[in-house]
């Protein structure tokens, strides 16, 4: 068996993908794109992904790309450790809550989003960093809402009392809040469910900062 993973260590994206490998117990390589060079748009990248992003998987010659269908091709190919509820309301619940960051906030502060808003609307650092904040606030905001909401099935996660695909999104969700320095006394659920997250090895094995490549592990 061969998994190789193409991410880059300050991918959100690839936080999520490297997370769920560890959950489950999954052996894998990681080869980092260096983004801020531009390796993405070469030849041998365009092979792998046409996008032009990461993360990307290739498992046993499958290339998969986008990290919620990765996620989901894991907990399907791979069905220890499962990362969705067995339930079909469990487990829409648990899309629906990782949807929340990955499909709604993180598109929008990505590095070529805000090299967009700098080059072609000439905002400064300030602007996009008011820009990021704006969105993963009313994120956090509609995350509380739902983990409080009366009969959820949240418990120590975000959906029962185990780690879920819900909570692999929340933990980057949380990454992305701190590094834009966004408000997180509005939801304090979400920060208790995260902080419980990170304590995880999982977790905390894969946070951006802790992979080659990042300016800590320099």
């Amino acid at each position: 068996m061969s998994v190789l993973l193409y991410g880059n260590w300050r991918s959100l994206a690839t936080y999520r993908v490297r997370v769920a490998l560890k959950l489950k117990n999954i052996s894998f390589q990681e080869t980092m794109i260096d983004l801020p060079s531009g390796e993405h748009f070469g030849e041998a990248f365009n092979s792998i992904n046409p996008q032009h992003a990461v993360p990307a998987l290739n498992h046993n010659g499958a290339l998969i790309t986008q990290s919620s269908a990765i996620l989901e091709y894991l907990d399907e190919a791979f069905t220890e450790t499962p990362l969705l509820p067995k339930d079909a309301v469990g487990r829409a619940r648990v899309r629906a809550l990782a949807q929340v960051s990955i499909a709604d906030t993180h598109p929008l502060t990505v590095l070529r989003v805000r090299k967009y808003l700098a080059t072609e609307l000439s905002l400064d650092d300030a602007a996009q960093t008011k820009w990021a904040r704006h969105w993963l606030d009313l994120s956090s905001v509609a995350l509380e809402a739902h983990l409080n909401a009366k009969g959820s099935a949240t418990g120590l996660f975000a959906h029962g009392d185990t780690p879920t695909l819900a909570d692999v999104a929340l933990a980057s969700h949380m990454i992305g809040v701190r590094f834009f320095g966004a408000n997180t006394a509005i939801a304090p659920k979400l920060c208790e469910i995260t902080e419980r997250c990170f304590a995880l090895p999982a977790f905390s094995e894969s946070e951006p900062t802790k992979q080659p490549g990042a300016p800590a592990a320099a």
